[in-house]
C-alpha cells in the first residue's frame, strides 16, 4: 500500500480504530477480507523497516571507556568521546519503552548534512491536548514538520538545530501525570547515545499543556536542559507545587496572547512582576488580537525567531556557582551538583522558607454566545498540596555553604572544574562544618554516572553524602 498525501501509510485506513465504522458497508464483501490481509502484511513490512532505520539511527563506532584506565585520563576521553556515524536519513521514528506494555514513538529531524564530528543543539518540542491524545506506534515527517510546527522547521534548519518531537496521551504525559514525567529525560539520554549533541544546548519548548509542561520541567527537573519556552502557557504544576524560585537554575521565555481562554493575560503580568522580584531570567512577549492557537498564525513567526535567537545564546552552566531548589516529591530533590535530596517533612520549617504565591480574579472564558469575555473568579495561582523542602547551596575556593529547610539528607557530586582536588573540601550545612576532607577521583563512579546521563559536559568524580 502506498501512503496518502499527508504521509500515513495506506494500511492504516484499513486497519485503525475507526475502520469498522468508516467501512461497515464494506464488511462482509470479500474483498476487504483480502484488503485487510494485505494491510497486516504491509503493516508489518513497515514496522520492519523502521526497525531497521532505528538500528541505523543508533549505529555507533565501537569505542572502550573502562573503570580501571587512570582516572584523569578516563575523565578526559568521557569529555572527548565521540562515537558518532553519519547518519543515512533526516528523519527517523524510535520507539520509546513506557513500561512492560506500553510503547511510544518519537520523531527526529536532524540538519541536513549532519555532521557526527560537530556538536548541535537540540529542541525537544512538547505537543498539547496531552488528555486527547494518543500515544503513537511511529513517527512521520509530515505530521510534525509543518502546520502548526512550520516555523520551528524553518528555524532549526536555519540555525542547524536537531529537532525532536516526542508524543503524549492522558495517562503518560508531562503535564498532568508524574507516570510519564520520565519520558523527555529518557529521550535526551538516548538522544546522546546516537547523535552528536552539546549538552550544554538542549532545549524544551511546547503550546498549551506542551509549554505547561515544559514549566514543569523548569520546576521539578531541569538538570539535563539549557532553557525552556512556551507558547500560550499555563505556568504551573499540576502533579505537585510550583516553586517559583527554581527559576533562578535557568530561564523561561513565554510567548502569550490576550485572547488566551487557557491563562488570563493580567496574570501572565502579575507573573511577569513576581518574576522581576526575584530576578529570574523571565521573558513574556505579549501578541494581542490573538487566541489560544497563536502559532496557526503566520504574525507568530516573530516569536520563533526570538526563540531562537535566544536558544542559540543561552548555553547551560554545568557548574553553577549558586542553587535554590525547593520540591515536594524526592523523586525530583536533584539538581546539578546537588543530588538525592531527601524531604524531612516533620521538621519545622525555616521563617525564611515561604511559598511565593498569588491571586487570580479575572479569566477568559467562551460564553453561550461563543465570544471570549472576562469572568470574575477568586482562587490562587499555584497549588501546594504536600510539605517541601528547599535548599540554597553556593561554593567557592573549594568550601560549599548550605541552608536548609525541611531537608534530612543531600548529596554533593564533585567535579575539578568545581574545586581544587589537591585541597580538602569543607562542607557547611546551617552554619555547621560536616565535612573537611580531601576528595579523590573515584573511576567506578564517574564511569556509572556517564553511562547513566551520557553528559561529556557535567562530568562527576566522587560524591559526598550528607546528613543533616
Amino acid at each position: 500500500m502506498q501512503t496518502d498525501d499527508e504521509g500515513y501509510p495506506g494500511w492504516t485506513f484499513v486497519l485503525d480504530e475507526y475502520a469498522k465504522e468508516d467501512y461497515k458497508n464494506l464488511l462482509n464483501d470479500e474483498r476487504w477480507n483480502r484488503l485487510q490481509t494485505n494491510a497486516l502484511l504491509d503493516k508489518a513490512n513497515y514496522f520492519k523497516k523502521v526497525k531497521e532505520s532505528e538500528d541505523e539511527f543508533f549505529k555507533t563506532a565501537k569505542t572502550a571507556l573502562k573503570a580501571n584506565t587512570k582516572a584523569p585520563n578516563l575523565y578526559q576521553q568521557i569529555k572527548t568521546h565521540n562515537p558518532y556515524l553519519s547518519k543515512q536519513q533526516q528523519d527517523y521514528s524510535i520507539s520509546l519503552k513506557i513500561n512492560d506494555s506500553t510503547n511510544a514513538a518519537y520523531h527526529v529531524h536532524l540538519p541536513k548534512n549532519y555532521n557526527p564530528k560537530k556538536k548541535y543543539a537540540a529542541l525537544l518540542f512538547l505537543h498539547g491536548g496531552v488528555r486527547f491524545s494518543q500515544l503513537a506506534e511511529y513517527q512521520i515527517p509530515q505530521k510534525n514538520l509543518g502546520g502548526w510546527n512550520r516555523f520551528y522547521t524553518k528555524y532549526a534548519a536555519l540555525n542547524e538545530v536537531i529537532l525532536v518531537f516526542p508524543t503524549a496521551n492522558k495517562t503518560y504525559n508531562w503535564m498532568t501525570s508524574d507516570d510519564g514525567f520520565f519520558m523527555i529525560p529518557k529521550i535526551v539520554q538516548q538522544l546522546k547515545t546516537a547523535l552528536n549533541i552539546d549538552d550544554n544546548k538542549v532545549f524544551i519548548s511546547g503550546h498549551s499543556n506542551g509549554a505547561t509542561g515544559s514549566f514543569s520541567y523548569l520546576m521539578k527537573q531541569p538538570t539535563p536542559f539549557a532553557g525552556f519556552y512556551g507558547f500560550n502557557t499555563h505556568p504551573k504544576v499540576y502533579t505537585g507545587g510550583t516553586f517559583i524560585e527554581n527559576i533562578l537554575n535557568r530561564s523561561f521565555i513565554n510567548f502569550s496572547t490576550d485572547q488566551d481562554y487557557y491563562y488570563p493575560p493580567n496574570a501572565n503580568d502579575t507573573l511577569t512582576k513576581v518574576m522581576n522580584n526575584i530576578n529570574a531570567d523571565y521573558k513574556d512577549y505579549r501578541y494581542n488580537g490573538f487566541p489560544h492557537w497563536f502559532p496557526e498564525f503566520d504574525e507568530s513567526e516573530p516569536a520563533y525567531k526570538i526563540l531562537f535567537t535566544a536558544l542559540t545564546k543561552s548555553p547551560r552552566k554545568p557548574f553553577p556557582q549558586k542553587i535554590t531548589w525547593e520540591f515536594d516529591d524526592n523523586r525530583y530533590g536533584n539538581i546539578d551538583w546537588l543530588s538525592n535530596i531527601k524531604l524531612d517533612t516533620l521538621a519545622t520549617r525555616k521563617r525564611e522558607h515561604k511559598q511565593l504565591n498569588f491571586k487570580i480574579e479575572k479569566e477568559l472564558k467562551y460564553n453561550k454566545q461563543d465570544s471570549l469575555v472576562f469572568v470574575n473568579v477568586d482562587k490562587q495561582a499555584f497549588d501546594f498540596p504536600r510539605k517541601s523542602g528547599k535548599i540554597t547551596a553556593s561554593y567557592e575556593e573549594n568550601t560549599f555553604t548550605i541552608q536548609t529547610s525541611c531537608i534530612g539528607s543531600l548529596s554533593i557530586t564533585i567535579s575539578p572544574e568545581m574545586i581544587n582536588l589537591k585541597k580538602k573540601v569543607k562542607v557547611y550545612i546551617n552554619d555547621k562544618l560536616y565535612f573537611n576532607q580531601k576528595i579523590k577521583y573515584d573511576p567506578q563512579f564517574m564511569l556509572n554516572n556517564f553511562i547513566k546521563t551520557k553528559d561529556r559536559s557535567q562530568i562527576w568524580v566522587n560524591v559526598i553524602n550528607l546528613k543533616i
